[in-house]
């Protein structure tokens, strides 16, 4: 079949292209980029100037009001309140999930019958929809029905007049959405620090055993540093997800009772889209993106140093 003029001219164009990688790479990368722009830096240049507004829902004129919106955010008790469950959210979620993630990668590292079917049952959390998920956690924190509280009766750890309302006290209701946010990201985390501990070579831990090193040992000064750089990009991953999550407060507790479970998130979406104040919701929405920044960099910066240590 002979080639015409046109497809000669076609395929030049493209061994031209594809030889220059200077020319290729940032076409290739081109629209990952428009994509990340349109998703992403545009929503987040909106809200920025929605924050400096006095902008309502339901109106399409706005005049610019400076930091007066975060004036008042900072003065409300309730936004107060959301700053402080967020960091607990976030710290005491993180901190369980990344204990409770290295035992269950130090022991899916270990061969054993049945281990496919914990690795299914391991991984089911991360794959449920979090609506539906929500649902039977609402089920297991109902205050008649409550599962967990006769299980807590029949163990012996309930009296018999004693009861948890879980979702109607404000302490109980924090702790049952950590409890969920923690049965959401362990998989998440358990894969990453599996996939961190099985990359490491055999004869250093042979080695470690020749030279008498205990599990403690073994685990503190030779596991522990070596899955730090993976450790920390899932820490990082974690509380990023965690900071800017409001599904299992929204649909759990709704930010109740008394609007004592709001996080920044959770409490943005009542403001911004619930209240109509789109102004002091963008406010509240990007109050700690400057922090998330911060946090992001020296995490970054702990895993490529502990990497370049390795």
């Amino acid at each position: 079949m002979a080639v015409t003029a046109g497809e000669r001219v076609g395929r030049g164009r493209w061994r031209y292209l594809a030889d220059r990688q200077r020319l290729l790479g940032p076409l290739m990368i081109a629209p990952a980029i428009a994509y990340i722009v349109l998703l992403l830096g545009v929503p987040f240049l909106l809200a920025l100037v929605l924050s400096f507004s006095n902008a309502t829902a339901g109106s399409l004129s706005f005049s610019l009001v400076g930091f007066k919106n975060f004036i008042a955010i900072a003065q409300d008790s309730t936004f107060q309140r959301a700053l402080a469950n967020t960091f607990i959210f976030t710290f005491v979620s993180q901190v369980i999930t990344l204990v409770l993630a290295t035992a269950l990668s130090l022991a899916l590292t270990k061969d054993f019958h049945g281990k496919w079917l914990v690795r299914l049952f391991i991984l089911l959390p991360w794959a449920a929809p979090i609506s539906l998920a929500t649902m039977s956690w609402v089920w297991i924190f109902d205050s008649t029905f409550s599962v967990l509280n006769w299980i807590l009766r029949a163990v012996g750890l309930l009296g018999p007049h004693q009861w948890l309302y879980w979702l109607g006290e404000p302490a109980l209701a924090m702790t049952a959405i950590i409890i969920i946010q923690i049965w959401r990201l362990l998989p998440f985390a358990t894969v990453i620090l599996l996939a961190g501990m099985t990359a490491i070579p055999q004869d250093i831990q042979d080695a470690a055993v020749v030279d008498g090193a205990g599990f403690w040992r073994w685990l503190f000064e030779i596991i522990l540093p070596l899955i730090l750089p993976i450790a920390t990009v899932a820490v990082l991953f974690g509380v990023v997800f965690t900071f800017t999550d409001m599904s299992v407060v929204y649909l759990l507790t709704n930010g109740g009772p008394y609007n004592s479970t709001h996080v920044l998130a959770s409490l943005a979406f009542q403001r911004g889209i619930l209240g109509g104040d789109l102004g002091q919701g963008a406010a509240i929405a990007i109050f700690l993106f400057p922090l998330l920044v911060i946090g992001a960099i020296l995490m970054l910066r702990i895993a490529s140093r502990s990497e370049v240590g390795v």
